[in-house]
């Protein structure tokens, strides 16, 4: 794909066929994501790629402690619920999403079971958690770099037809993951991607996200023909 069609076609993708994404092409990706910048180079990620068995035992165990009104233990930290512009932003895309999958809003059990989607990874046969060394932990610019390099997966993996989802939800009972993933207590949990071949007949996958207005977001400064 022209670079231009992969970031402006990507979507994030909820629904996934059951079918094995091969572990080399996993390892081509992901060897064209490591040359994302960091800062001085630093490189400070990991990516824990989890299939199979120790990926249906994550899902479990994060179904059975969110049931079970364990409360959330991501290891990164969490600011304060978004308000305003940003949460409307949230709520628009949610919108989007429930119409698309035709959930009511008074329908609880429907909407509990898209919430359950996202800590079971939304049955993806592939889960990557991205990581970052706990040395570096305090300082802002690893979660910059690790934010970047789950930019750069996304966009690659579409480039292969592979979909993904970037989702904190599948690592809000961090422990569960640590231990099936067999994490190092030397890296600190920070996202999981999920990743596999989009399913077309699911309805949410054809969800495009809004984006605001490029007078909101950009300004020049300096340019003669201001």
């Amino acid at each position: 794909m022209e670079f231009d069609d992969v970031i402006l076609n990507r979507r994030s993708i909820r629904g996934y066929r059951p079918d094995p994404v091969p572990r080399a092409l996993i390892e081509e990706v992901i060897a064209l994501v490591m040359r994302a910048p960091s800062s001085y180079n630093s490189q400070p990620w990991h990516f824990h790629v989890i299939s199979g068995e120790p990926l249906a035992r994550i899902r479990a165990g994060n179904v059975e402690r969110m049931m079970a009104g364990v409360p959330e233990s991501r290891e990164f930290r969490t600011g304060s619920a978004y308000a305003g512009a940003h949460r409307e932003r949230q709520v628009g895309v949610a919108k989007q999403l429930f119409a698309a999958m035709g959930i009511a809003r008074e329908d609880k059990a429907a909407r509990e079971d898209w919430v359950m989607r996202g800590f079971r990874q939304f049955d993806a046969p592939v889960c990557v958690i991205i990581t970052f060394d706990r040395v570096l932990a305090g300082s802002d610019d690893p979660i910059f770099d690790c934010g970047g390099v789950a930019n750069a997966l996304v966009n690659a993996a579409w480039s292969r037809g592979l979909g993904t989802v970037i989702n904190s939800q599948g690592i809000m009972q961090s422990p569960v993951v640590r231990e099936h993933a067999a994490i190092p207590d030397g890296e600190v949990i920070m996202k999981s991607i999920a990743l596999g071949w989009p399913d077309p007949g699911f309805p949410a996958n054809a969800v495009m996200s809004e984006r605001k207005p490029l007078t909101e977001a950009l300004r020049f400064v300096g340019f003669s023909d201001e």
